[in-house]
């Protein structure tokens, strides 16, 4: 396979999260990606201690926005030669996917990260 450029459109894994973006520039060990798309939504809560409530710092997690520019590993970029959806449209559906996934568990971390994601919400589509 070919070394993504600047101009590629590729799809990004950033902490949790998986975006499509635009490469940027080169940095060497990474590649500044801009943000056109969510494809999955942060994950809530503490990343060390996943799926944990007690005795931990409980984060919220918010998607990064739209043409927002990342550092992004390049061992965590892939070509993307799909469709880009419009961002608030593609925000949307991952948090619904995400809040459908916590709504099918009836336990803890589930419901505190469900509250997190509707506090997110208000403010995504305000």
């Amino acid at each position: 396979m070919a070394e993504l450029q600047p101009g590629d459109k590729v799809q990004a894994h950033y902490k949790t999260g998986k975006y499509i973006g635009e490469i940027m520039e080169d940095r060497g060990h990474a590649y500044l990606v801009k943000v056109l798309a969510v494809l999955k939504h942060p994950q809530q809560g503490d990343l060390h201690n996943p799926g944990q409530t007690e005795n931990v710092f409980f984060h919220e997690r918010k998607a990064l926005a739209h043409n927002e520019k990342a550092n992004i590993s390049k061992s965590s970029l892939s070509q993307y030669d799909g469709e880009i959806p419009e961002y608030q449209a593609s925000l949307r559906e991952a948090l619904d996917k995400l809040k459908q996934k916590l709504a099918a568990k009836d336990d803890e971390f589930s419901k505190k990260a469900q509250n997190q994601l509707a506090e997110l919400e208000r403010r995504y589509f305000k």
